[in-house]
């Protein structure tokens, strides 16, 4: 599995990124859009007040994209809107920089699943309409591409859906 920015110009108002994954593009798939708070680092990144347990995308357009409490509460993080089994998912990102939910934002993150091959799949992602943030683009493009990073997550995606593979 390596991480990596994807090619390209730089565009200010969005983050790339891709990891090759170990794994069949379906395992891919259902590991990233129905097993989300197994690789999901829920102790540090969630939003609502109480422990966090899962992370959970409904599986068709307009659904929820969510946060789950130990209390049974849920916190939205967004919403779908492209659900194209097993090759691309778009969902919303309505978290603000002060990393509350803002139904309003309405930021991208495009999540490509490309078959390489029987067993490996190259996910592209997209996190785009940064501009949107307003004079706080830069400091949330910094979070995304480095400090809270997409790669990272990303990369704990891959190594959870090789493990998929192999089990």
């Amino acid at each position: 599995m390596t991480e990596q920015a994807m090619p390209g110009a730089i565009d200010p108002n969005s983050v790339r990124k891709l990891v090759r994954v170990e794994a069949p593009q379906e395992v891919a798939w259902r590991v990233f859009t129905e097993q989300m708070g197994t690789w999901w680092p829920l102790a540090v990144y969630k939003i609502g007040k109480a422990n966090a347990v899962d992370a959970v995308i409904e599986p068709r357009v307009g659904g929820r994209w969510y946060e789950r409490g130990d209390d049974g509460s849920t916190c939205d993080w967004g919403r779908v809107l492209s659900w194209e089994p097993p090759l691309r998912l778009v969902l919303s990102w309505d978290i603000s920089a002060d990393f509350q939910y803002d139904p309003d934002l309405k930021t991208e993150i495009e999540v490509r699943f490309i078959a390489e091959g029987k067993n490996a799949t190259r996910v592209e992602l997209e996190h785009r309409r940064l501009d949107r943030y307003g004079p706080r683009r830069d400091e949330m493009r910094t979070i995304f591409d480095t400090t809270g990073d997409w790669g990272r997550l990303l990369a704990s995606f891959a190594a959870r859906a090789a493990e998929g593979s192999s089990s």
